[in-house]
């Protein structure tokens, strides 16, 4: 009952709740991205929904015009400390997940879910296994058990088999469980950065 209803319900009421203070975010950091690299304030993000459709993810630019999506050996985003890529405004917004508080707005047409899986690119469904492909069987989430307690420091293997798990074991308490401890791992800035592997420069996807 709650995987196919309170869920969703919670989901709407969350994200109603939560849209004011997404939008004045947006008002303010909009500008501040502007001024530290003109161009879009939005990154244009496609990625895998429900049942693998894809979607376009909100979500505030942190890299600066042009830059490439430089991949780790396993087939990951790169996401380093030392990223050259990412404005200094980006670092800060990263720090503190700023950077994904318009998924709120996705969270409210239907897309994404407060507690899910990362959404991946699209084609990442080139490469998972006919398990991972499971984690597809419910909306992605601006955060999840993976994000939570491991965020960028496990390699995608392991994330996907953690996204896995989430889908097989979706319940209330474990959402709560989820919610709590993504506060405290924000606040403690834990895992920002991608320490799983390292980048490989032949594999530059598109930004």
């Amino acid at each position: 009952m709650y995987k196919h209803f309170f869920k969703r319900f919670f989901d709407i009421v969350i994200s109603l709740i939560a849209l004011p203070f997404v939008l004045f975010a947006v008002i303010i950091m909009a500008p501040i991205i502007y001024i530290n690299d003109p161009g879009p304030i939005f990154y244009d993000a496609k990625r895998l929904g429900l049942n693998g459709k894809p979607f376009k993810m909100f979500k505030l630019r942190s890299m600066y015009v042009n830059a490439p999506d430089i991949r780790n050996e396993d087939g990951s985003t790169y996401n380093g400390d030392d990223d050259p890529r990412v404005t200094k405004v980006g670092r800060f917004m990263r720090k503190t997940s700023m950077d994904e508080f318009p998924q709120f707005l996705n969270v409210l047409l239907g897309g994404m879910s407060i507690i899910g899986p990362r959404p991946d690119p699209l084609d990442d469904m080139e490469i998972y296994t006919e398990e991972q492909k499971y984690k597809l069987c419910v909306r992605p989430g601006i955060t999840g058990y993976n994000q939570a307690y491991y965020r960028n420091s496990v390699e995608q293997n392991e994330k996907f088999a953690n996204d896995v798990y989430y889908a097989k074991n979706v319940s209330f308490w474990f959402d709560i469980k989820i919610f709590f401890k993504t506060i405290q791992s924000v606040l403690a800035h834990e895992n920002v950065y991608n320490v799983a592997s390292k980048p490989d420069d032949k594999k530059v996807e598109r930004n």
